[in-house]
């Protein structure tokens, strides 16, 4: 037996196990088409090019623009896909800290895009059994069918009761070589000696048969010619040809293979302990690994409830790391889409003629009979009262705009950080009675002609014929929470104490309860105290003439108490109110001067 024969015991861990090929992905389908992407809080959702290819998600500006390179990517085998609680057409995926906010056309696409991109997660092979297994142990302790030793030094590298033994093993092995050695001589040498003891043998008989020579009997011995004895073939030594004690091999022979067998018994003793060691490690680790497991999905769960910082669910509060210019500019842009949305369907609602009966003037004497009768006297006596007062030469109060015959007046009002500065504006509309103006400003029936801020409203209940219950949600300026308000509106004409003063009609409306209109999650409840007072001035017509509506001014006097609920920026607040409560007072008035042109005047 040659060297290279010999046992291999200098075999690296990577020759232990053949390599696996990656497995190609099979059954992925490949998606692409529009989806509406969140982009930030100017731009909101705008359509993009979505592409699911190679368990990758790309997206680009448009379809034709899938040539220039695309605008973002996420690697789908870390993805959380989360499809959205409420809106039926969105869905979130997350890579670490990064977040894509997407919305499908319809819930049929969602469907179909969370599917597409579940398969090529699962199909990726990412925390799949191959994978695992690609990166397990390189050496199986209790195979027995392995072509391979199991006892390479290189395989155990803590140890040193199984490095002396694999030590021991190798001097074994050299020790096994050379006695093969010895032996595989002593065998050859054996070959040769017999062949040429048949050659002599050939070679005496061919002798005898030509001298015929005495010969014993036996054969054994013949005799020379001086009539000695010699011995025909010379038997062997006990140490055998060349001096080899082949015995004394074979006894060192066997002594050598019974101490590698006890030396493997003993490295496998060793392996199974190590392996028990090595399995207890095993076990605390993916108890560990469980406990990590755990935490992560706890602190996932716990990262769901909050808002993603710049997302569309984001949410006001003291805490924000919006800062308040950021928060301006936001509110400012949604206001500003809601004010071209509102331009473009201007047209379609002054086309829509709506009507309602106008109850006599006498029921809107008093406050009527309901549960909130007294609440409402209170309150028309305290705008009569306080509401009517000139506030120009008061210090408290700012004029913070002045547009023609409107002036707005804003006084500073803070508590626990939430703004709650009472708002008043007076204004001169002229061709409109005080009567008009309250009608169309009370009339739930025209509520959605002239108030753009409003998303839905209901009437909750009807108290009397001058009187009802309102409930109503705005529409979400983000990033400011949604405000929905429940109050009373209630409308009277005060009676005059004299034939001189002018003409009166007044509007309040105030927050109450109800038990059909509870607080709810998704809305921040808004506390407001509002009363619109107007009163008719009429100037004499020339001559005989008969008072036309060139004769009549109002004289409107708009006071608001308004608590926001929620959090947001006190100079957000401000700089909304100071722009909003103008153009509110500008779009109402017009709408009623175009619904009272060329009707009767109602006073």
């Amino acid at each position: 037996m040659s060297d290279n024969q010999s046992w291999n015991s200098s075999g690296s861990e990577e020759d232990l196990e053949p390599r696996e090929e990656p497995v190609p992905l099979v059954g992925v389908v490949d998606l692409s088409g529009v989806l509406s992407k969140w982009t930030n809080y100017i731009h909101g959702w705008q359509d993009r090019w979505v592409v699911l290819k190679n368990n990758t998600l790309s997206y680009y500006k448009s379809q034709d623009e899938t040539e220039y390179g695309c605008r973002g990517s996420l690697c789908l085998s870390k993805a959380v896909i989360t499809p959205h609680e409420f809106d039926e057409c969105r869905l979130d995926i997350s890579v670490n800290d990064s977040v894509w906010y997407l919305r499908a056309q319809d819930p049929e696409h969602r469907h179909q895009w969370i599917d597409s991109i579940e398969l090529h997660r699962a199909d990726s092979g990412y925390g799949s059994e191959s994978s695992l297994r690609r990166h397990g142990s390189m050496l199986s302790l209790t195979s027995a069918t392995s072509g391979y030793s199991a006892t390479s030094t290189s395989s155990f590298k803590k140890g040193h009761s199984l490095r002396e033994k694999l030590a021991e093993m190798e001097t074994f092995r050299d020790i096994l070589c050379r006695q093969v050695d010895t032996l595989q001589k002593h065998f050859d040498s054996c070959a040769d000696a017999e062949s040429k003891d048949e050659l002599q043998r050939d070679k005496i008989v061919e002798d005898d048969e030509d001298d015929f020579p005495n010969t014993r009997t036996d054969g054994e011995f013949l005799h020379n010619n001086n009539g000695s004895k010699e011995k025909l073939f010379q038997a062997l030594s006990p140490k055998g040809i060349n001096g080899i004690d082949f015995k004394g091999e074979a006894i060192t022979f066997k002594a050598t293979t019974a101490g590698i067998l006890a030396t493997l018994s003993h490295c496998i003793d060793l392996m199974v302990k190590r392996e028990d060691s090595w399995q207890r490690r095993l076990d605390k680790e993916m108890e560990k690994r469980r406990r990590i497991e755990e935490s992560y999905k706890s602190a996932l769960n716990e990262l769901k409830k909050k808002s993603h910082f710049g997302g569309p669910d984001y949410e006001e509060g003291p805490n924000s790391l919006i800062n308040e210019d950021e928060f301006f500019d936001a509110v400012e842009a949604a206001l500003d889409r809601q004010d071209k949305m509102e331009e473009q369907s201007h047209t379609d609602k002054t086309r829509i003629q709506r009507s309602s009966p106008v109850p006599p003037a006498d029921i809107y004497s008093s406050s009527g009979s309901h549960r909130f009768s007294n609440k409402v006297e209170e309150m028309v006596q305290n705008h009569m009262t306080y509401s009517l007062q000139d506030v120009g030469g008061d210090a408290n109060w700012q004029l913070v705009v002045e547009e023609g015959e409107m002036k707005v007046y804003r006084r500073e009002v803070e508590e626990n950080g939430i703004v709650l500065d009472p708002l008043k504006a007076t204004h001169s509309v002229k061709g409109v009675t005080g009567h008009e103006v309250c009608h169309y400003f009370w009339d739930t029936t025209y509520r959605n002609d002239w108030e753009t801020t409003i998303e839905n409203f209901n009437v909750v209940e009807t108290l009397s014929e001058n009187a009802v219950v309102v409930y109503q949600t705005h529409k979400r300026v983000w990033p400011a929470s949604q405000r929905d308000v429940l109050y009373l509106s209630a409308m009277r004409k005060i009676l005059a104490n004299n034939e001189n003063d002018p003409d009166t009609w007044l509007v309040c409306n105030f927050s109450v309860d109800h038990d059909d209109a509870q607080p709810s999650s998704r809305c921040v409840r808004a506390k407001i105290n509002i009363g619109m007072i107007c009163q008719t001035l009429v100037s004499p017509p020339e001559g005989d003439k008969e008072i036309s509506r060139d004769n009549i001014l109002c004289k409107i006097t708009y006071v608001a108490n308004v608590n926001p609920g929620g959090w947001a920026p006190a100079s957000v607040l401000r700089a909304v109110a100071k722009r909003e409560y103008p153009k509110f007072l500008k779009r109402f008035t017009s709408y009623v001067q175009e619904k009272t042109a060329g009707k009767p005047i109602l006073f």
